[in-house]
């Protein structure tokens, strides 16, 4: 999942650049409300634009909130994968796959306000968060995936679904109060050692 535009339209500079300015209201906006206060018309006016502009190209809260989340954790999340033209990778699997999930977990904690905000973004049922919604997923399963690589062998699909669903149910209950992100990161990465058959 990489660092560029989730909107489903292409941009030419000057959008790309109103879009830019939207999201960073958008991450000021939520760090000083919080969700439930933000609006689009409260970002806007923080981005010195009228609403219209920014409705242009989010259509409603959660749409706003989902994007700004997903390009937050594509830029500031380094996914834990060796780059196949740079130096061997010397860790293990199960290491690979822990870093990663310190690297999530970790973002989501030094942002908690995104990440109580994502919560219920993403359970929106607009068009844009459902798109949103499986890039994002889509993006960490090719994230843990490359953590992986080929040490799970033929067992490589069913862990990758394991962690998946691992992850998944962990955002939820940190998004519900039931942990906090960093007890997430550490049950996770309990979790991660048991489904890989590391659990010593």
């Amino acid at each position: 999942m990489s660092g560029g535009a989730h909107t489903r339209r292409e941009l030419n500079p000057r959008q790309a650049d109103t879009v830019a300015r939207v999201l960073t209201a958008a991450h000021e906006e939520v760090k000083t409300v919080g969700y439930d206060a933000l609006t689009i018309r409260s970002v806007a006016a923080r981005a010195g634009m009228a609403p219209a502009t920014a409705y242009t190209y989010f259509g409603s809260k959660n749409h706003l909130v989902a994007e700004l989340f997903a390009r937050q954790m594509a830029e500031r999340v380094v996914a834990q994968v060796a780059d196949p033209d740079g130096p061997a990778d010397e860790r293990d699997a199960v290491t690979r796959v822990v870093d990663l999930i310190e690297s999530l977990t970790g973002f989501l904690a030094a942002e908690p306000e995104i990440a109580q905000a994502v919560t219920p973004a993403l359970l929106g049922n607009d068009a844009d968060v459902q798109h949103l919604r499986v890039r994002i997923g889509a993006g960490w399963a090719e994230w843990f995936a490359g953590a992986l690589g080929d040490d799970a062998g033929d067992r490589t699909e069913a862990v990758l679904d394991a962690l998946m669903l691992a992850v998944s149910g962990g955002l939820l209950q940190a998004g519900m109060g039931l942990m906090t992100y960093p007890q997430m990161g550490e049950r996770l990465a309990r979790a991660a050692r048991v489904i890989m058959g590391d659990d010593a």
